[in-house]
């Protein structure tokens, strides 16, 4: 198992320069990183060739991934104000832990994400545990009772919810329970931000309003995840070894919670372990639509102002917890399934 992880870290490096190379050249595309240099306002065309050199946009895009990627002994900056750049400072690189800073905000891009990463954690945590644990109740369900009235009412209303998009099921969940529960006199759930200013950043004021972008999330999530929980406990179910412990007299409990829903458990695994990295980058649109402040929503804001340091910074994060979780991934199967082993 020990070389079988070196071995996936190993590739994971080389999948991760991959990508960073590919966003690198992406991102050149996307926009003029110095025409307003993250502002409302024009660059002056004297400004510019000095913010070229400055920025080392001047120098072959080889050079700049290379300055990204493993910084390089000096900057040029201007100190002395002669209009000529000086070697100065260090600019380390994302290899030494530096994603540099941010042309918007002027602050350290690991700050930033640092700011914001907690934000959405605590949005699209919530968002997956409520998900799996009434998918796996209402999957399971299903797949007990098979072709019942409740099992085709449930595939209808899943079918339908997942079919609508996230924007549709955001937008819709505030028209109901804000507008129409606030004419109605009814408590009405609030929309925008993590807590009310005038009452400060309290738990219970958190929890208030992750209400609806939780729901919201929650709605596609559990529609994908309950069919497939149904699909795969349907499959065990039909199995011989399932069939013998039910003639063996073994409590219906047990045959349907520890032997059939663990050996289901393998394929959910594979979709809940590809979904999870993804929790660090955020719910673009849900985010901007109840102005969550958190990383999908820092991604999009500095996107449309081409701030490539924020941009690579929070891709290159998704990347990164994409492959260490699929090395977790492939321990929790060799963990439920004792016949799985890595050499």
């Amino acid at each position: 198992m020990f070389q079988f992880i070196l071995k996936r870290l190993a590739q994971g490096v080389v999948l991760l320069l991959i990508v960073s190379i590919t966003l690198f050249l992406l991102m050149m595309e996307v926009g003029d990183p110095i025409a307003t240099m993250g502002g409302r306002t024009v660059t002056r065309p004297s400004d510019r060739e000095r913010l070229t050199r400055q920025l080392g946009l001047d120098k072959p895009i080889a050079v700049q991934y290379l300055y990204w990627l493993a910084g390089n002994d000096w900057t040029q900056i201007d100190t002395d104000g002669d209009g000529i750049p000086d070697k100065s400072g260090t600019r380390l690189g994302i290899l030494r832990g530096d994603f540099g800073k941010s042309l918007v905000t002027k602050k350290p891009v690991t700050e930033m994400i640092a700011e914001r990463i907690p934000n959405t954690l605590i949005l699209m945590l919530a968002s997956e545990v409520v998900t799996i644990f009434f998918a796996l109740i209402f999957g399971i369900y299903s797949a007990l009772k098979q072709y019942s009235t409740l099992d085709n009412i449930l595939t209808t209303l899943l079918f339908v919810g997942y079919s609508m998009p996230i924007f549709f099921i955001s937008l819709m969940s505030m028209y109901l329970f804000f507008i129409l529960f606030k004419k109605w006199g009814l408590p009405y759930l609030p929309t925008v931000g993590m807590f009310d200013p005038e009452v400060g950043k309290t738990p219970l004021q958190v929890l208030w309003h992750m209400i609806l972008p939780v729901m919201s999330l929650s709605v596609i999530y559990f529609a994908a995840y309950s069919r497939y929980i149904r699909g795969t406990m349907l499959e065990v179910l039909s199995q011989d070894y399932i069939r013998t412990a039910k003639s063996k007299g073994l409590p219906r409990r047990q045959v349907v919670y520890v032997h059939a829903l663990k050996n289901a458990a393998l394929p959910i695994v594979t979709v809940v372990g590809l979904d999870l990295p993804f929790l660090l980058g955020g719910a673009v649109v849900t985010e901007r639509i109840f102005a969550w402040p958190g990383m999908g929503r820092l991604f999009l804001d500095h996107l449309s102002r081409a701030d490539v340091s924020v941009v690579m910074g929070s891709l290159m994060l998704v990347a990164g917890a994409v492959v260490v979780f699929q090395i977790l991934t492939d321990i929790v199967y060799a963990w439920l399934d004792p016949r799985i082993r890595y050499t």
